[in-house]
């Protein structure tokens, strides 16, 4: 396929576009800074910022889905604000592109821990990731919310961390997925793994999906 990733410097979208060139994929990157993302085979770095709605529809036409891995920065004080303008100009120029598959990197605030209870509602959920959780669930519900959009968001389970490509991971859908009694987790590469096994055979259209290590 021919994909655009945005997002492709951060922990999640690197991981990404490596799984995605791996499977022999041609990605198109969208960075403020092309120069930041190294030449290689079927790769093309090209230049796009995310909040430039105008910029980023034309820098999507002509793919065949489009995978979003955007996030201003953990340490980034506007996060919250930050996240959803990015958001918010993805699905603008998303609107443009009919019939062009959205593939969306959430997060795991969303996931529901009890009934009516989701992760990032619950005593104890760390501050520092509390705004960025937020505005990712609603980032999960302009999306369902989108006219006509073709979309999938995955969110990543409790704990995602560097690791191990293993090629195997466990499937979830609106809840927490759990390892025993404590939160489960996956490494990096397997969540791009489940990604990109999404991109290529599609099980969840207009849905949210989670995963942890098997």
């Amino acid at each position: 396929m021919k994909i655009a990733l945005i997002g492709a410097t951060g922990f999640v979208g690197s991981a990404l576009l490596d799984e995605m060139l791996a499977r022999d994929h041609t990605v198109t990157t969208l960075t403020r800074h092309p120069e930041s993302v190294g030449p290689r085979p079927q790769l093309i770095a090209a230049r796009a910022d995310v909040r430039d709605t105008a910029q980023l529809t034309r820098a999507l036409r002509g793919h065949d889905a489009v995978v979003s891995a955007f996030n201003p920065g953990w340490s980034d004080p506007d996060i919250h604000d930050n996240y959803l303008r990015g958001t918010e100009s993805i699905l603008a120029a998303m609107s443009a592109l009919a019939g062009t598959r959205l593939l969306f990197v959430g997060g795991a605030g969303s996931l529901y821990v009890a009934p009516g209870v989701q992760l990032v509602d619950t005593d104890g959920f760390p501050q520092a990731y509390l705004a960025g959780a937020r505005a990712a669930r609603t980032a999960l519900e302009r999306l369902r919310q989108a006219p006509g959009l073709e979309w999938t968001f995955l969110s990543p389970p409790a704990l995602l961390a560097p690791g191990a490509r293993t090629g195997r991971y466990r499937l979830g859908s609106d809840q927490l997925l759990m390892a025993g009694e404590a939160p489960a987790g996956i490494s990096v590469a397997d969540l791009a793994v489940a990604l990109v096994d999404e991109l290529e055979s599609p099980r969840h259209r207009q849905a949210r999906f989670t995963v942890a290590a098997a």
